[in-house]
């Protein structure tokens, strides 16, 4: 793995500053996240005297805007996801968004928090904290957002990611963090042998345009059963049409809620045996298995091809704003919107 060449991120987007900014614990484990896009570009774990960088990604900040299409690392916003035929409902105004993946908005449209510079209000060793104001109408929805992100690195191999916003007119609000993972290292082939347990009993099944049908399904007797560790290739082997319409998994799951915060998956690599555990507070997970990546070249000089990278997203369900059986998107003026998610890797 090559050490990390800080000065290619460095660069002015839209008069704003963009770096690339470094979190460390005492372990070795090393976490790189950049203002542009509020992502994670690195998460590198020491394993026997090797350095497994455990997400996808690039080597400069150029790469990243060449590269947009598949969102590597970003936080999602202002909602995450798609939103059908691109608007929605609220307090009986219609909004519409940019229609930016077939019919549907998809993560808010093509110039949202994932291209636009986050400011960072400081950093230390083991934390960085950073802001984005979106204006009223930005993107179609209503309402100043203001949103903060605090990314926390602990000794247990956590890291933390916390999200707060405020809005000053009603609004919608949905936040994510888009990082492929592969625990066998970047560039090192598929994630299919990769074994993943996911703590839910029901999943959101979608039409053709991979927007939700309306209703949560039961895993049981389906692919979508990952209540027991699986490999992900057994799983896809699976003739069933909602496997083929995602063209692999691109799904919610309905999380197991039984705490405020609770354990939502884990997955482990085939390879170096590294496990990944996600907790969040969130009522809902996309589980993305890379289904349409091709021809990226990432860090280690590698093609990202299908299935190379798998995304845990923790969120609320897909289309919310139009599903009035989904748990509420809605965030008033003047409440306060809160989101914690935990990586932990070990």
């Amino acid at each position: 793995m090559k050490n990390t060449n800080y000065k290619a991120f460095e660069t002015t987007i839209d008069k704003l500053p963009v770096k690339l900014y470094t979190l460390k614990n005492n372990k070795g484990i090393t976490v790189n996240i950049c203002n542009y896009g509020a992502r994670i570009t690195h998460f590198i774990i020491p394993q026997k005297g090797n350095q497994i960088d455990i997400v996808l990604g690039f080597n400069s900040i150029d790469e990243y805007i060449n590269n947009s299409e598949f969102y590597y690392g970003v936080t999602v916003g202002r909602f995450a996801n798609r939103i059908k035929d691109a608007k929605f409902i609220l307090n009986n105004k219609t909004y519409n968004l940019e229609v930016n993946n077939g019919i549907n908005s998809l993560h808010s449209g093509t110039k949202a928090f994932h291209n636009s510079v986050w400011e960072v209000l400081y950093h230390s060793e083991t934390e960085i904290k950073m802001q984005i104001i979106s204006q009223d109408g930005d993107g179609g929805f209503p309402g100043e957002l203001i949103c903060d992100i605090l990314f926390n690195l602990n000794d247990d191999g956590e890291l933390a990611i916390n999200y707060t916003a405020t809005t000053d007119k009603d609004t919608v609000v949905n936040l994510t963090n888009h990082a492929y993972f592969n625990l066998n290292g970047e560039g090192s082939g598929t994630i299919l042998d990769h074994d993943v347990k996911i703590e839910a009993q029901q999943f959101v099944p979608i039409n053709d345009n991979c927007t939700p049908l309306g209703n949560f399904s039961t895993v049981e007797a389906t692919p979508f059963d990952f209540r027991e560790f699986t490999a992900i290739s057994k799983k896809l082997d699976f003739d069933h049409p909602q496997v083929k319409i995602g063209n692999g998994f691109d799904h919610s799951f309905v999380l197991n809620q039984k705490e405020a915060f609770n354990l939502a998956a884990t997955a482990k690599g085939d390879i170096t045996g590294l496990t990944l555990e996600v907790y969040t507070n969130q009522p809902g997970m996309q589980f993305y298995t890379g289904n349409y990546l091709s021809t990226d070249v990432g860090k280690s000089g590698n093609i990202y091809s299908e299935r190379t990278g798998f995304c845990f997203e923790t969120q609320h369900h897909p289309d919310s704003p139009n599903q009035p059986n989904f748990p509420s998107t809605v965030l008033k003026a003047g409440d306060i919107f809160t989101s914690k998610t935990i990586y932990k890797v070990f």
